[in-house]
């Protein structure tokens, strides 16, 4: 329980007693009872009224809680001590219940800050370990972090490997195996084998050190409907002031009350119309959501971009690390030459290769074991066309199809499969054996599938979805066919994008741009909501409004959902609370609510309105029972383009 919380807590306590122990001396006649009603509503009131009069006083404005001081002030002097105590009693309630689950909300990131180790065991220059502060480490600084420990600094693997627990940052439960070469996470639990690492940044540059920053910034930077309720909350309580003397002048001579009904309801409208319920709407209902969403490794900078999700009406897509895995894979491998060499030679020559597509072949054929003499070929990289090597008086070249010293002949069988596999957008490298086609390969940067299922989903909500890429047209008319978007932009700068998602802004109203690299950056700056790739450069998340710590766009369609059921939240906080006062002031107004229970209507309302925002804490993951992903090109199958 924090300080504020037992305060609070405390306060209550003591209204309650001397409340109770004011109402069993009334019933025994004893006549100092009044005296302590009085404690109760000092006790129980005095840090609200406290901060009504010291706003009133430097800031000019009035609040709730003087509202509510003054009802239980004119209760006692009605004579009325026992309601003015319970008044009191009820809204400290209320105040502690508030603070309660506003802090609860606020749990998650205490956890997460709670999750930053303070030490690290580092490696001195004689080999010796020494226990020092995590701020004291610096860049290329070697650590042991042993089993179960927390990892304290984003580094790379130099020795060992494990399973690390990486939930905090990106919400995925399953554990991750990392090994020599593999960039750990400050904050990460390792849950197998002690591990040695190098630093790679500082302690404030750490990826747990950017979350809980983006997070704080985000809970003090409130919605609009949250700002606009803070607004009018201040004319709204000079308005009710206002009314209830009017209230009961009028009573008194228009509907013949006496001066103790006319005060005695006068009294009852300050409570029932206090606007407690309609300003905790929105509020704990935003905390809770950009507190579960960062559960989920979903980082907001502010409950706007949220509440604009709710509204989103066009959202646009980067090709490379976002809708696609941004690094090749093969789609299709044909050998001409029927001996098992051919393929052994293309692993062995790729296999001493550090280029993109040399890993992508390596991947596709796992099962090719290599001789030691076919490990130690001694192969010449060709800048700009490829590889070649000699084997048993054969030279074999793997590349371009200009990578020979005659130019080959294309067999007329294999033509129509060369030209489906260029309709597709698939990059071909040919093998050859003195100068004789021996086999091609395609390869392409193929879609995530959980693009299918977001891309889908958008579409399902009526929401324009459109590719912007840098890439060629082919590839990006392939891509976009696949994932079924209304419309795909090839070839573009940066300026292009940037300039595109603006038009898109006027023509949609509430947009949102996805990307993850530098040329990202001017479009997530243009865009109503700009959604950076967590793995992607540190400008695209700097500029934009929401980050997807784990490059999974599932987690766009889960926080788009999370802003719609915000949305319905809030809308119901707000007609209910304004709802409820409506019918306690007519209550009132007929002469058939008591003070007791229209503090007990009032202060409930803001208690149920409080808790209803709360169920923004649960994040429901999203179903994919409707995702039918045979055309995938994931599993290799992607549909032609027509």
């Amino acid at each position: 329980m924090g300080k504020n919380e037992k305060r609070a807590f405390v306060a209550t306590l003591l209204c309650l007693i001397f409340m109770v122990a004011g109402w069993l001396a009334n019933r025994a006649g004893i006549h100092w009872a009044p005296l302590l009603f009085i404690i109760a509503i000092i006790s129980g009131g005095y840090k609200q009224t406290s901060e009504g009069v010291t706003e009133l006083i430097q800031d000019k404005t009035v609040n709730v809680d003087l509202l509510m001081a003054l009802a239980a002030i004119g209760a006692c002097l009605t004579g009325n001590w026992f309601e003015g105590a319970m008044l009191t009693f009820i809204f400290c309630l209320s105040g502690f219940l508030e603070e309660y689950t506003t802090n609860k909300s606020r749990k998650e990131i205490t956890a997460l800050m709670n999750l930053q180790p303070t030490l690290a065991q580092r490696y001195q220059k004689n080999g010796q370990l020494e226990t020092v502060a995590v701020a004291e480490l610096a860049i290329e600084d070697v650590l042991l972090v042993p089993k179960g420990d927390t990892i304290p600094i984003d580094s790379i693997i130099i020795e060992g490997a494990s399973l690390i627990n990486e939930a905090v940052i990106n919400g995925e439960s399953m554990p991750v195996d990392k090994t020599k070469g593999d960039e750990v996470f400050g904050g990460t639990l390792n849950l197998g084998n002690p591990l040695v690492v190098k630093v790679m940044r500082d302690s404030q540059d750490t990826v747990m050190a950017k979350i809980l920053r983006l997070v704080e910034e985000a809970e003090n930077t409130p919605t609009k409907t949250a700002s606009f309720l803070a607004r009018i909350e201040n004319t709204y309580v000079k308005v009710v002031l206002v009314a209830v003397p009017l209230l009961i002048l009028l009573s008194h001579f228009f509907f013949q009350w006496s001066w103790e009904e006319s005060f005695y309801r006068g009294m009852v409208m300050l409570v029932v119309a206090s606007p407690c319920a309609l300003v905790a709407s929105a509020t704990p209902a935003t905390l809770a959501a950009i507190s579960s969403s960062a559960r989920n490794g979903i980082l907001l900078k502010g409950g706007v971009a949220l509440e604009h999700l709710a509204h989103l009406q066009a959202v646009s897509f980067d090709k490379t690390g976002t809708l696609t895995k941004g690094e090749p894979i093969v789609t299709e491998a044909v050998f001409l030459d029927p001996e098992p060499i051919a393929k052994e030679l293309l692993v062995a020559m790729e296999s001493l290769s550090t280029h993109p597509l040399a890993k992508a072949v390596v991947d596709h054929f796992p099962e090719v074991s290599l001789t030691e003499q076919e490990k130690n070929l001694a192969v010449e990289d060709v800048t700009g066309f490829g590889l070649q090597c000699s084997y048993q008086g054969q030279i074999w070249r793997i590349g371009k199809p200009s990578f020979t010293k005659e130019a080959f002949v294309f067999p007329e069988s294999e033509t129509a499969n060369l030209s489906r596999l260029h309709k597709r957008g698939n990059t071909i490298i040919y093998l050859t054996k003195d100068g004789q086609l021996a086999g091609y390969l395609a390869l392409q940067d193929v879609a995530k599938p959980e693009a299918f299922q977001v891309v889908k989903y958008f579409k399902d909500q009526g929401i324009y979805t459109c590719m912007l890429t840098g890439d060629n047209e082919k590839t990006a008319k392939v891509i976009a066919h696949n994932l079924g978007l209304d419309d795909y932009r090839a070839g573009l700068l940066p300026q292009d994008k940037a300039q595109i998602v603006a038009q898109f802004h006027e023509q949609y109203g509430v947009n949102a741009m996805v990307g993850d690299g530098i040329n990202d950056a001017p479009a997530l700056a243009n865009a109503t909501i700009g959604v950076a790739m967590g793995d992607g450069t540190d400008l695209a998340v700097e500029v934009a409004d929401l980050v997807l710590m784990k490059n999974d766009l599932n987690k766009l369609q889960m926080v788009h959902q999370q802003s719609k059921k915000m949305e319905r939240i809030i809308k119901q906080n707000i007609a209910f609370s304004i709802g409820v006062i409506c019918l306690l002031l007519l209550s009132n107004f007929i002469q058939v609510l008591s003070l007791p229970l229209g503090v007990i209507g009032h202060e409930g309302s803001t208690i149920l309105v409080i808790l209803n925002g709360l169920r923004m804490l649960k994040m429901n993951p999203i179903s994919q029972t409707n995702l039918d992903c045979s055309d995938c090109p994931l599993q290799q199958k992607q549909t032609e383009t027509v």
